[in-house]
């Protein structure tokens, strides 16, 4: 994207830096005039928060303010920018909603630009995961709040289920500013957040837990190439249907193979302290483009339970979800969106497809001087552990700070361990001790450091180099591996050389890692030098190409989320506009008065209107439900349509619009079979509660069925 028109905007607020910075009171800009704006935010900033923002902070609001992502290296200001472009929208007359990817951030940055935002003329809020209702809606009107994505997105489930007009809290949106946007529009857009209602125990069977264990994997069942599915071989499947006396495949009694199915994905495919932890007597997820606790997060009911199964917990409570929504349906309802992130440009493509967003790259304030040394390429993961072990050692001898960057939990307690047999003590920052993220990162570049963190990307806290650190080279970061997408990698060596710092950075890879086992199986390695590291130029080849394997199926997999749930929020949009009519004007008590004029007569003059209303929005609100689930299980099973040679996602399209068409007409036979009762049933779930679905990684329940019946006909 072409600078320069920004360029011009900065340079002649130079011009007014001088008039504007002798004025006692700063005076509130025309937001016609950005140059003018420009020079009074950051006369404000450098008053209240000691902060003068850098051209290049400037040309990053500039950017947000016209509705594009910003591309900000690490280091380079994004949470002032993204202030000052949050007041300019505010200065506009719109209400912005700063999007953060946790609660200490929403927390931290409203807290620490209160004050710029105060000398603005303009007032903010955050809320967060324990933030009481009453919090929020003082939050939410405020001109700016803050939060974290998921609690946005929660809230505005919940006001869905309002059923009184001044029950909700979250305005109208008009402008979403996203922090690290490529993590929230791209990574996560197809996680579904959820509002449940109507609770129930879990229904795992912790027989079928203890049964997979028995089984041998390449004799019982094999894993497929992505390592995203499992199923029974012909002799596994033998084996089940003795132990348990059953046929799996009869296709009038599928509940013993899907819970067999569930319990073996949960045994195979799910690993502790990878994929999740179990912390306070529950199984927490680990979200692994964060590498950090994913709190309220959750797979689908039944994988849930089997997991929980597995680690021989109680199951966790289930229930009727009431409502839905995608983070990428939450964003798309802002007409107005923007977002900064130190990586944007590899998603760029994404980022126009789905929300029509333009890219523009800033300048660093300095060049990076940062040095990226070639990848360490090894045959094998020992190999890759004991080099990186030895580098560590060396490096760490000299005084110069160290952050290694793992994959996951159990690799960065691993690595621990190996370092502390050399008499090393390493800090390790992961899922299991994210709370004290913060002080741990902040300490990272102080001489003799050596931290050891899961993923880096949201960790929202520069790492500031110590003395006599500079001397040393500066803060030397250390791959254990290649992440399933180049972006994770490239925020990880942003860590270093921020603002014209030294830095250097190295990635310790092996031909055995999951990234190559799973996207490339098929690709010979080429062999290692007599020194162990392998030099030939297919091993970097190798390594290239499984990581573009990984991000193309990614970007499918997204892609095919988004032609399933667009139909269905479209159909939201539809059904709460009836609702929101529906709770703010007396159309309920109008369409059953016109319905059935007799029973109107009958009641109360003073109850009619509000009980004409209950009576329609618990319609409305039941047939959702059902409607939802309808699409649950049209969804699970639309993959079979293949079989006859027809589209999934057209078949699935063409129902779902006809029973969307009946829907109007049960609302409203719903609701007069209500009102004609003289005590209609309106209960509602004594409790509700939120969480996000992980999406299930395996395909949908029938895509794992189908497998199964394909071996089983082949073994007949």
């Amino acid at each position: 994207m072409n600078l320069s028109p920004y360029n011009k905007i900065v340079n002649a607020a130079h011009a007014r830096a001088d008039r504007i910075g002798k004025l006692e009171e700063l005076p509130e800009p025309a937001m016609d005039d950005l140059a003018e704006f420009c020079a009074v935010a950051r006369e404000a900033a450098d008053r209240t928060l000691g902060l003068r923002p850098y051209d290049v902070q400037l040309l990053g609001t500039l950017a947000l303010l016209h509705g594009h992502v910003a591309e900000m290296a690490t280091g380079e200001g994004k949470t002032l920018s993204g202030a000052m472009a949050a007041a300019g929208y505010a200065l506009q007359g719109k209400r912005v909603h700063v999007m953060s990817v946790n609660d200490y951030l929403a927390k931290r940055d409203a807290e620490w630009m209160e004050p710029f935002y105060t000398a603005m003329g303009v007032t903010v809020g955050w809320v967060g995961q324990n933030s009481t209702r009453e919090e929020r809606r003082a939050a939410y009107q405020c001109d700016v709040t803050y939060g974290p994505v998921s609690e946005i997105g929660f809230d505005v489930l919940r006001d869905r289920l309002c059923t009184a007009a001044d029950e909700r809290i979250v305005p109208t949106p008009e402008v979403a500013l996203i922090d690290e946007a490529d993590s929230v529009l791209v990574d996560e857009a197809r996680v579904p957040l959820v509002m449940a209602g109507a609770a129930d125990a879990g229904d795992a069977v912790p027989e079928m837990a203890a049964l997979v264990r028995t089984l041998v994997r390449g004799y019982h069942y094999e894993i497929d190439e992505g390592a995203r599915n499992v199923y029974l071989t012909p002799k596994g499947a033998d084996s089940v249907e003795n132990i348990l006396g059953v046929e799996l495949y009869d296709e009038n009694e599928p509940g013993t193979l899907i819970e067999v199915n569930l319990a073996l994905h949960a045994h195979a495919l799910l690993a502790k302290d990878v994929d999740y932890i179990v912390r306070d007597g529950r199984v927490q997820l680990i979200n692994p483009s964060r590498g950090r606790v994913a709190l309220l997060q959750r797979w689908p009911d039944g994988l849930q339970a089997a997991v929980e199964a597995k680690e021989a917990l109680p199951p966790s409570e289930k229930g009727e979800i009431l409502d839905s929504i995608t983070i990428q349906g939450l964003i798309r309802r802002y007409p107005k969106i923007s977002g900064m992130t130190g990586t944007a440009v590899a998603v760029s493509e994404q980022l126009g497809e789905f929300y029509g967003l333009k890219v523009a790259v800033i300048p660093p304030n300095r060049p990076c001087v940062r040095e990226d040394e070639p990848d360490r390429i090894y045959p094998t993961v020992p190999d890759k552990d004991a080099a990186l072990v030895e580098e560590i050692q060396r490096v760490h001898a000299t005084g110069r700070p160290i952050l290694i960057g793992t994959l996951d939990v159990a690799e960065s307690e691993n690595l621990a361990k190996l370092l502390q047999r050399r008499n090393l003590e390493p800090v390790v920052l992961n899922a299991k001790n994210d709370a004290e993220e913060a002080a741990i990162i902040a300490r990272a570049g102080e001489r003799d450091a050596i931290t050891v963190s899961t993923q880096m990307a949201g960790r929202g806290t520069d790492i500031r180099l110590g003395e006599e650190v500079a001397e040393l080279g500066g803060l030397y970061v250390i791959g254990s591996g290649r992440h399933a997408s180049s972006r994770l990698d490239d925020q990880l060596r942003g860590r270093a050389g921020r603002q014209g710092d030294p830095g250097g950075s190295v990635f310790f890879v092996s031909t055995q890692d999951d990234l190559i086992t799973q996207y490339v199986p098929d690709e010979r390695p080429p062999a290692a030098d007599p020194d162990g590291l392998v030099r030939h130029r297919r091993g970097v080849y190798l390594v290239g190409h499984a990581q573009r394997v990984a991000e193309g199926v990614n970007l499918e997999i997204h892609r095919n989320t988004w032609r399933y749930t667009r139909l269905l929020e479209h159909q939201r949009e539809l059904i709460l506009e009836w609702r929101d009519k529906v709770l703010s004007t007396d159309s309920a008590a109008r369409a059953l008065e016109k319905a059935d004029a007799e029973r109107w007569a009958e009641l109360p003059e003073d109850e009619r209107e509000e009980r004409a209303r209950q009576i329609v929005l618990h319609a409305i609100d039941t047939c959702w439900t059902g409607h939802l689930a309808f699409l649950t299980d049209l969804r699970e099973g639309i993959h079979l349509r293949a079989l006859g040679r027809m589209s999934p996602i057209d078949e699935f399209h063409r129902e779902a619009v006809a029973e969307y068409k009946t829907l109007q007409a049960e609302i409203e036979r719903r609701s007069l079979a209500s009102f004609e009762e003289p005590e209609p049933d309106l209960r509602r779930p004594s409790a509700t509660w939120t969480y996000l679905v992980q999406d299930n990684p395996f395909g949908t329940e029938w895509d794992r069925i189908l497998k199964r019946v394909t071996s089983a006909a082949r073994r007949g």
